[in-house]
């Protein structure tokens, strides 16, 4: 491994001091061998489909169209294996020393955007730790300011939102005087031990008292909840204001430090049924503009609503990038991993998504920087209005901390809100370049993936940060359902892109480095697995019940170049799951799930975006569910898949395990009258293969068919 530190220096009274902020460990062990396995690969991949091409054009006695169709699906896994090397070209890890940022500097303005649009499936209290957290952010508290977009106009949001500012005037002192890490209240509180803390009887009682204002807090809002009859309006006029948290908590205590506190606003944008409603990315850019009247921070964080910080210090660790002055005029974000707080011990979903967050994005990084994951990463305000070369349009409305707007007059205020409301109309969009090829895009509904490659295509870089403690925790789907519904919308959303004048093997590969295009190629033209494994789940399988070989004998020198390409991909994976601390249930779990999902989600993606195209269909925006369900908690933590609600999903793949058991029982007593087990053996394999997938499935059809009688 190559460590390069990077260096940051900055002018204080005259005297130039350097700082090492930051560096990065090129992992040449890594990269020497992926290099060679590619080069391995790669030419024995080219000796199958030669097999398969010369055998199709030769063999005379062949099933044309079973082999062309198995050549072509061949052919796919080839094309997108073929894009994935380009992350495991030169993959790279960074670390950042944030006690080397100077205390006294002068950091600039961060506004914080979190997105929430139904109270329903976005459970209210998860909402509010994700602000509570982000207001309790390790940064100067007059240079932070944090923005919620309520897309559901509900009052119960509303309301909750200020019971959260009023609550985070008594925990944000608590934790800056026993320098809390884990900031998020419903996470520190369920700690089963607080952290490397000093526990005192002064700490203690501290701590139960703010339990119970935390636990009275959730009481209000669920009360609230409880007793509403509408969670969300979809008719509604634009809403913008500052909170103040004028609210029980606010006692006659006299604390001068517990008062000063970021800037908190909440935004509902107007919502008509005939406007066009641009879902997450309306909401951001909304944030983008009203954000601007306000704070104007030079720098973003994008949360979701369940996306709470787990480590105060994130921003000053992504501040160790933009205020490199070698880095920052080209570095548009600094993005964290996904994580989340729910993982079971099995992961049976996959839902750690360990193969991008630890080996793609790293990869990513090596070659100008991963791709914008959705939440959790830090962005530079002036990469969404330009190229790094073009003028900083946003630096023209002036920038304020939090303590100016908090001593607006009455009329000030009430004058800037009523431009916030103007900013989120709907009519004020109407004939502008906002959500085309500047800011947060609407040419896709995976808005963030899409803009991410946009600002690769224009010449920013990015940067990609694992730390220990990750610095963000979410929560997970636990059900197949909600997964599925997630996919659907990822490879709608994605092969939308690649079909578009926007496909990155043409717009992007003319804008940016071949490397980096196959890898917003891979992740564009993976929905194309779903084609692939249908043509696999049912060609050699028919073949199989009518004893027609598509594969070579097992003595045969060409099977053991089938056999060395199987080996070889799946060895590969073994070895990353394995040396990145796995073991072969982790690497099998996110084998079959692999699957699975291209049968099913991806599957349902394409048709999802072929019934768009044709008309039949109007885009819309699933939103996933993030309430958790006990009974689902419970089958998810023993490790059982939970297939209730996506019957319809899983149709796909029901077909395709019913056909496999029917033609392998049918076609297992030709081939012992035949003898020709030499021939077939391929095909057997597959077989096996597929119900071994499968077997969470059947096993699911098979209770619930138990249950009906």
């Amino acid at each position: 491994m190559e460590t390069v530190a990077l260096v940051s220096s900055y002018d204080k009274e005259d005297m130039a001091s350097t700082k090492v902020l930051h560096s990065c460990t090129i992992l040449t062990h890594r990269i020497i061998t992926n290099r060679l396995h590619i080069l391995f690969h790669f030419t024995v991949t080219l000796l199958l489909l030669y097999y398969r091409i010369s055998h199709f054009f030769n063999g005379n006695s062949l099933p044309a169209l079973s082999w062309a169709l198995i050549t072509i699906s061949e052919i796919i896994f080839t094309f997108i294996w073929c894009l994935t090397q380009a992350f495991r070209w030169r993959p790279l890890s960074r670390t950042v020393s944030i006690d080397e940022i100077p205390a006294n500097m002068n950091l600039e303005g961060l506004d914080v955007f979190v997105c929430t649009a139904d109270p329903q499936k976005e459970p209210t209290m998860e909402v509010m730790n994700t602000i509570i957290s982000a207001l309790a952010l390790d940064y100067p508290p007059e240079k932070l300011a944090v923005y919620l977009s309520d897309d559901g106009g509900s009052y119960i949001t509303l309301y909750a939102l200020k019971e959260a500012f009023a609550f985070s005037k008594r925990w944000l002192p608590f934790c800056m005087k026993y320098r809390i890490k884990t900031r998020c209240p419903e996470a520190f509180f369920s700690l089963a031990k607080y952290e490397e803390l000093s526990i005192t009887d002064e700490f203690s009682a501290k701590k139960d008292e703010l339990e119970m204002k935390y636990n009275l807090f959730k009481r209000n809002v669920e009360k609230i909840y409880e007793d509403a009859s509408n969670y969300v309006v979809f008719d509604r006029p634009a809403h913008a204001e500052i909170i103040h948290g004028d609210t029980y908590m606010d006692d006659n205590e006299n604390d001068e430090e517990s008062t000063k506190m970021p800037l908190l606003v909440y935004v509902s944008r107007e919502r008509r049924p005939s406007n066009p409603h641009r879902f997450k990315a309306g909401a951001l850019n909304t944030l983008l503009r009203v954000s601007e009247k306000f704070s104007n921070g030079p720098y973003l964080l994008v949360l979701d609503c369940d996306k709470y910080c787990n480590d105060p210090t994130s921003a000053r660790q992504a501040m160790c990038f933009h205020l490199d002055p070698q880095m920052s005029p080209s570095l548009a974000f600094v993005q964290f991993p996904q994580m989340f707080y729910n993982i079971s011990k099995n992961d049976i979903y996959d839902n750690q998504a360990r193969s991008a967050y630890r080996i793609k994005w790293q990869g990513m990084d090596g070659i100008r920087g991963p791709s914008l994951s959705g939440t959790s990463f830090y962005l530079k305000r002036k990469a969404l209005y330009g190229s790094p070369n073009c003028e900083d349009k946003h630096s023209s409305e002036a920038q304020r901390t939090s303590d100016e707007l908090m001593k607006f007059s009455s009329e000030e205020e009430i004058a800037i809100l009523k431009e916030a409301k103007h900013l989120a109309s709907c009519n004020y969009e109407r004939n502008t370049k906002w959500g085309e090829e500047a800011r947060f895009s609407y040419e896709s509904l995976l808005e963030s993936t899409f803009t991410g490659y946009l600002l690769h295509c224009r010449g920013w870089t990015s940067v990609y940060l694992c730390p220990t403690r990750p610095c963000f925790l979410g929560c997970t789907t636990i059900d197949m359902k909600d997964a599925l519904v997630q996919l659907v919308k990822w490879s709608s959303g994605l092969l939308q892109i690649g079909l578009s004048r926007f496909s990155p093997l043409s717009y992007g590969v003319s804008r940016m480095s071949i490397l980096q295009s196959m890898c917003y190629g891979y992740f564009i033209y993976q929905p194309l697995y779903a084609i692939a494994f249908l043509i696999y789940g049912i060609i050699p399988q028919l073949c199989f019940l009518y004893g027609i070989p598509l594969y070579p004998k097992v003595l045969s020198p060409w099977f053991v170049v089938f056999s060395t390409v199987y080996l070889s991909a799946i060895g590969q994976q073994l070895h990353e799951v394995l040396s990145d601390g796995g073991t072969t249930l982790t690497w099998w779990n996110e084998q079959r799930i692999w699957v699975i999902k291209s049968v099913s989600g991806s599957c349902f993606g394409c048709l999802d975006l072929f019934m768009k195209w044709s008309g039949i269909k109007k885009t819309t925006f699933r939103l996933t569910n993030k309430a958790v369900d006990k009974d689902k908690l419970e089958k998810y933590e023993k490790g059982e898949f939970d297939f209730q609600g996506a019957t319809m999903f899983m149709i796909p793949l029901s077909a395709l395990a019913i056909l496999n058991m029917a033609c392998f029982i049918g076609g297992l007593g030709g081939i012992i009258l035949r003898r020709n087990y030499e021939e077939m053996f391929g095909q057997i394999f597959l077989s096996l293969f597929i119900m071994a997938v499968s077997y969470p499935m059947i096993q699911g059809l098979l209770k619930r068919s138990k249950k009906e009688k």
